[in-house]
């Protein structure tokens, strides 16, 4: 006889792995369009949803009309020649973005389970796949805005916030099947996470305006002159370049308050020593940009941890905040699981 609880768990574990893969995939389509925004290939692909007018784009200036830059002089390339690296990497980034689709779609699907007994994650699973089309058409926004610097940014935010709404959704249903130890004042060390996080998010918020400098001052001086990048960046690298040390220390002191009132074992405990070895490899690559002329390949894999540590401090707050968070019933009859 078929046993309804273990077919129930096995759902839920096949929902949180799905969600989790197509966070994953997310993070990887921010680190693609990282690399996109880098190395200056966003405008790879002159059009949107084609490429120089193909589905699938060129691999060579033979396989476009003779007047190809005067076709498309209104997106910058008057004086620009094709290239192929450029363009293929803008259109991988695009079918990137359609495999994420593909995926947050899925995860939907696989959420409709929960739509009687947990609306919301079915919910929020609907609204990520709503707003994964939006990204879609703000993808086309930033292509016929040729590249303007803070529709890119709310690009990224967006990508941000649905990363979020998954990672609630995961956490959601895996709450159930753990339980969080007696931790003593427990609100102060609330509070403490609670700081920790919002000085992560203002840190990635200051991030975006110096990436944003950086576009603007690598199109006035140009690429010979990278050296002279950073000395040109103005006040917002200098406050995010020092914000830095105060995000870690806020991370590191909350950290040492948790392991002093709880032994170092269980899911929180982890989560919160790889945001510390995430925001170290982070200032390390940061301090590598400003005194390297902010190498190419170190710029995406920059933001990309620091918006992985971003939802892993979510993630954090999440589960331990679970009985305020999470509906109650959810949690009826767990008599074990996992400490956190």
């Amino acid at each position: 006889m078929i046993n309804s609880n273990n077919l129930t768990n096995t759902s839920d574990r096949l929902f949180r792995r799905l969600a989790l893969l197509t966070v994953v995939v997310i993070y990887l389509l921010i680190l693609v369009g990282g690399i996109v925004r880098s190395t200056g290939s966003g405008m790879g692909c002159p059009d949107w949803p084609k490429c120089f007018g193909q589905w699938v784009p060129p691999t060579d200036v033979s396989q476009l009309p003779p007047n190809y830059q005067e076709i498309y002089s209104h997106r910058g390339y008057a004086n620009t020649s094709f290239n192929v690296v450029k363009t293929w990497t803008e259109y991988l980034n695009r079918l990137l973005g359609v495999f994420t689709g593909f995926f947050i779609f899925l995860t939907f699907l696989a959420s409709l389970r929960y739509r009687k007994h947990d609306f919301p994650v079915t919910a929020l699973s609907f609204l990520a796949f709503i707003l994964v089309g939006v990204q879609g058409w703000l993808g086309a926004v930033v292509v016929s805005s040729v590249l303007t610097p803070w529709i890119i940014t709310l690009h990224m935010l967006l990508a941000i916030v649905i990363v979020g709404m998954l990672l609630y959704v995961t956490a959601r249903t895996y709450a159930a099947h753990v339980q969080i130890a007696t931790i003593q004042n427990k609100a102060n060390l609330n509070r403490w996470l609670a700081i920790s996080t919002l000085l992560l998010l203002a840190q990635v918020l200051l991030g975006t305006q110096v990436r944003e400098a950086v576009d603007h001052i690598g199109g006035q001086i140009g690429e010979q002159a990278r050296q002279l990048w950073v000395e040109n960046l103005g006040l917002s690298f200098y406050i995010h370049r020092s914000f830095s040390l105060l995000v870690f220390g806020a991370q590191l002191y909350w950290l040492i308050k948790f392991k002093t009132q709880k032994t170092n074992t269980g899911v929180i405990a982890l989560l919160a020593n790889w945001v510390i070895v995430l925001l170290g490899v982070e200032i390390i690559t940061g301090a590598i940009m400003a005194y390297f002329a902010i190498p190419t390949f170190l710029q995406p894999v920059h933001l990309t941890l620091a918006i992985v540590a971003l939802g892993i401090q979510f993630v954090l707050l999440l589960l331990l905040n679970k009985e305020y968070l999470f509906p109650a019933r959810r949690y009826a009859g767990v008599k074990s699981g996992e400490a956190v």
